[in-house]
């Protein structure tokens, strides 16, 4: 700032005489401004002041080391050489068998259980059942003409009398032979020997079930009165 002296002996300002230019309080203000809206404009981190955070701090346990490994052991990559087996000689038996009720071993060098002789008893055997047997039977559906015919000249003769005979049955129930071990005449066995090998039929004997050839000892009678 000027001071200037006039002629009166007046002091005048040196701003007062002159005139302040636009230009440069545009630029000022424009400046204060670019100031205030940097400041504002400014991230509030770096504004603000630092502070440091508490922190916990705790132990590591430490890991022990791995063991060392074991080196694998050496093998020898050498083959053996095969050994020829040699055949195991077994001794005989020796059995003695002349003593009665069974038969004694003779134990051998090595015995696995006694060193003693010992008596093996024979398998048990158990006993066969007697076969169930059924004899022979006239059939019932034959018995009604079982009777022989009676002899016309034993009628006209008014005679009677009876005949007995061994009869052989086959497994299918009919008589395939006859025997003659007495009769009262001749006619009458004559007439019971073809009757029989005709007409006679049985149930068969069986055994265990199954149909078998028998024998049986018959006795025909001869009466009057049957005529």
């Amino acid at each position: 700032m000027q001071w200037i002296s006039t002629a009166g002996g007046e002091t005048i300002s040196g701003y007062n005489g002159s005139k302040r230019s636009p230009i440069g309080i545009g630029g000022a203000i424009a400046v204060h401004a670019v100031v205030v809206g940097a400041y504002l404009l400014m991230p509030k981190e770096v504004i603000d002041t630092f502070r440091n955070s508490p922190f916990t701090t705790y132990a590591i346990p430490e890991t022990p080391p791995p063991p060392p490994e074991k080196a694998a052991p050496e093998t020898d990559s050498k083959i053996p050489p095969k050994t020829r087996s040699q055949p195991t000689t077994v001794p005989d038996t020796i059995v003695d068998t002349s003593t009665k009720g069974g038969f004694t071993a003779k134990a051998d060098d090595h015995p696995i259980f006694d060193s003693g002789a010992r008596t093996i008893e024979p398998p048990f055997t158990p006993p066969i059942p007697e076969p169930v047997l059924a004899e022979a039977s006239i059939d019932p559906r034959a018995l009604a003409a079982f009777q022989p015919d009676y002899p016309g000249a034993m009628i006209r003769q008014g005679m009677e009398g009876k005949v007995v005979v061994r009869v052989t049955i086959g497994p299918d129930g009919r008589v395939t032979d006859i025997e003659r071990l007495s009769a009262a005449d001749e006619a009458f066995w004559v007439a019971t020997q073809r009757h029989a090998l005709r007409k006679w039929r049985f149930r068969p004997a069986t055994r265990d079930g199954v149909p078998i050839s028998s024998t049986k000892v018959l006795t025909v009678h001869f009466r009057l009165a049957d005529v």
